[in-house]
């Protein structure tokens, strides 16, 4: 299986040619609307680079690559080359720094380790424009994962149980676990929710809580029921502070 890079865009070019390389594909190169090599079967070249000639007799399908984004060019081309089951599915270990794990079929195509804030922008980033596209979260963390799936409410998303999903991990993976944890849960089939109503414990309002007194310059503590709205969602804790500071200034 071969992919075939056709374009006479530079920055295109270089872009999808070290992709493939980082992953390890077999490609070759051809002026723009020359015959490909009988080897080829994913033709990657520039929206105004000259096609495939119409009498070729190559079975080659075609990749249309914007020079801004070469990663996702080469992943559409090796979702093509990979065939059928090549559905996208983004794990999501949660946290408060959550593993995400972006697979193509059973390949592993991105992975990210991001703070949660950071997570559904990232998420959308990566299902812009795929077909069918399902996102696995872990049911460990129970108040960050409602939040994500209040997050992604444009997504579809399965609830999954990440019981076991963590691996051991050896010498020189430290830091590795939340990403490989992902990786197992985009795995998992889960159950299809659109909504992850949690009632937080006493531990919980109580982390919310020191972690505002924490952050406060006059160590100031925000009262419990503003920890609960955070805990749902409802507030950020920096907003939350806020809305305590005000509250006593009345």
């Amino acid at each position: 299986m071969t992919v075939v890079v056709a374009t006479e865009d530079f920055e295109l070019y270089h872009g999808v040619v070290n992709e493939l390389r980082d992953r390890g594909v077999t490609f070759t190169t051809v002026e723009p609307g020359a015959d490909p090599p009988d080897s080829a079967d994913v033709l990657v070249r520039a929206d105004d680079d000259e096609s495939v000639p119409a009498e070729s007799d190559a079975d080659v399908r075609t990749v249309i690559a914007d020079p801004a984004d070469p990663r996702r060019a080469v992943e559409e081309a090796l979702a093509l080359l990979r065939g059928e089951g090549g559905r996208t599915v983004v794990g999501i270990d949660p946290g408060t720094r959550p593993g995400v794990a972006v697979l193509s079929g059973e390949m592993v195509v991105a992975a990210f380790h991001v703070p949660l804030g950071d997570v559904a922008a990232v998420v959308r980033e990566e299902v812009t424009d795929a077909v069918d596209p399902v996102v696995r979260i872990g049911d460990g963390a129970r108040l960050q994962g409602g939040k994500l799936i209040r997050a992604l409410e444009d997504v579809p998303v399965e609830l999954v149980d990440e019981t076991g999903t963590t691996p051991y991990l050896g010498t020189g993976a430290r830091g590795m676990g939340d990403v490989l944890a992902a990786v197992n849960i985009a795995r998992l089939d889960g159950e299809r929710v659109e909504s992850r109503e949690v009632e937080p414990t006493p531990g919980e309002l109580t982390v919310i809580q020191n972690r505002s007194r924490e952050r406060a310059d006059d160590n100031r503590e925000i009262d419990e029921e503003l920890a609960r709205r955070v805990a749902s969602g409802e507030l950020t804790l920096e907003e939350a502070m806020r809305e305590h500071r005000e509250d006593d200034a009345t």
